[in-house]
């Protein structure tokens, strides 16, 4: 069959109120473009030509693809000027390669292993101080606290016990840059002038370079025995510039915490809305972790590991089902850097691409009852039926551009909800879904506010 020339999709000026509606609430827009056109389709002219990917057989198509046919360090991305120009995100060809090679050691198994008595420690200890400070049966809206507590988990994970004392110090110099990747295109065009959102976007990067200059130097001067160090591996890897080195630990940090903090999010929203699967992830945490009377004061308790990680299927299923309706990302750019064919169609060279896990995970074809919530779909499956899961299911994309940090995210989000489950009981505000918002990250409007009650012990 002979490729199409042109994908599906609105023409003349319909396009612009797309166009504006995809960079200002993707997942919205994206509902409405597939309800007209289909999972896969085109708009936008000109250098503004976007194609919307969200059909999981084409995405396995598309994520096949060598690399060297997209650019990821093109001039729609504007990630580079948070995370820097030596981020491996915005990184193409040998440079990237390099560049993730430099910290692919952090995400052995081995190390995602022994960060496992942390997340679980760190997790116990935002507990501890929610349970203390919250009034019983007040509301309180989780996210600061899971942000907060995903950040220290991060930086903690990847440079060591000492630069995780820092946590709160690094938070404050996220905040804005965070914000202001979600703020409209327009706000983010580059210029020099000064006391603007941009410029002090500018001001807090070198506050934090200046921290991880003299954390660097200190590493060099004085090794460390932390075997958890990425930093200080780093430091005495001469693959990387210093400057390469600080473009890396920002993207690890940035990248990873803001997003794993909106899944945490979600999965607080359908668990604790769908009926049994609290008490469900509650059992299961009893089980695993031992009775919550015993576990928190029994001296010889043994310690969480990889064994207790693999205990929590429940939760696991849970946290895949949350990132199936809600991923981190609605959707992920890529441009074309040569015309590529495509389920049939012919994307042409220069086409900001914009495959979608939020579309792939809503697909009617590949998901019995899409908008259902239910995490059992996950148990019990087929060769067949795991297969068409796999090519689903990709919050984290595929192949040598897939999230490097998705295995720690997984596990924290699957250890952090079991924990919760265990020792608190969350009431919601209401029973319906929010709706999704962000341009960046796919987080619950109004954020997680709950009424807050620690488990009795009884």
């Amino acid at each position: 069959m002979k490729p199409s020339t042109r994908l599906p999709g609105p023409r003349g000026v319909a396009q612009v109120r797309h166009l504006r509606q995809i960079f200002r609430n993707p997942s919205s827009a994206l509902d409405e473009l597939r309800s007209t056109y289909g999972p896969v389709c085109g708009l936008g002219f000109g250098p503004a030509r976007l194609a919307i990917v969200g059909d999981p057989v084409m995405l396995r198509e598309l994520f096949s693809m060598p690399s060297e046919r997209f650019r990821w360090g093109h001039k729609f991305n504007v990630l580079g000027f948070v995370v820097g120009p030596g981020s491996m995100i915005v990184s193409d060809g040998e440079d990237h390669r390099r560049r993730r090679s430099s910290v692919q050691t952090a995400f052995s198994r081995k190390r995602l292993n022994g960060w496992i008595p942390m997340i679980v420690d760190r997790t116990d200890h935002a507990i501890d101080h929610l349970a203390a400070s919250a009034e019983p049966g007040g509301q309180v809206d989780l996210t600061p606290i899971v942000r907060t507590l995903v950040l220290t988990i991060a930086v903690h994970a990847f440079f060591g016990e000492t630069f995780a004392e820092r946590s709160g110090e690094i938070a404050r110099l996220f905040e804005r840059p965070q914000a202001y990747l979600e703020s409209p295109t327009i706000r983010q065009l580059p210029h020099p002038l000064p006391f603007t959102a941009r410029a002090r976007v500018r001001a807090d990067r070198r506050a934090l370079d200046a921290i991880l200059d003299t954390e660097i130097a200190q590493r060099r001067t004085e090794p460390t025995s932390d075997p958890l160090d990425l930093l200080a591996a780093l430091a005495h890897d001469n693959s990387l510039s210093d400057a390469e080195i600080r473009d890396q630990v920002v993207t690890l940090i940035g990248a990873g915490y803001d997003t794993t903090a909106a899944a945490m999010a979600w999965m607080l929203w359908r668990s604790t809305t769908t009926p049994s699967i609290w008490s469900q992830l509650r059992a299961e945490a009893d089980d695993v972790f031992g009775p919550l009377d015993h576990s928190a004061t029994e001296d010889d308790a043994a310690p969480p590991d990889h064994s207790t990680l693999a205990r929590l299927g429940y939760a696991n299923r849970v946290m895949r089902e949350s990132l199936r309706l809600h991923p981190p990302g609605a959707i992920s750019p890529r441009e074309a850097a040569e015309s590529i064919q495509i389920g049939g169609h012919t994307i042409p060279k220069g086409t900001l691409v914009l495959w979608s896990a939020y579309l792939a995970g809503r697909d009617p074809n590949s998901w019995p009852d899409p908008l259902e919530f239910e995490p059992d779909r996950f148990s019990h499956l087929t060769p067949e039926q795991q297969a068409v899961t796999d090519q689903a299911w990709v919050p984290f994309g595929r192949g040598a551009r897939n999230c490097i940090g998705f295995a720690l995210a997984q596990m924290e989000l699957t250890l952090i909800i079991a924990r919760l489950a265990q020792r608190l009981d969350l009431t919601p505000p209401t029973t319906t879904i929010p709706r999704p918002v962000g341009m960046v990250i796919n987080r619950p409007t109004g954020g997680a506010p709950f009424a807050i009650t620690p488990r009795s012990t009884r």
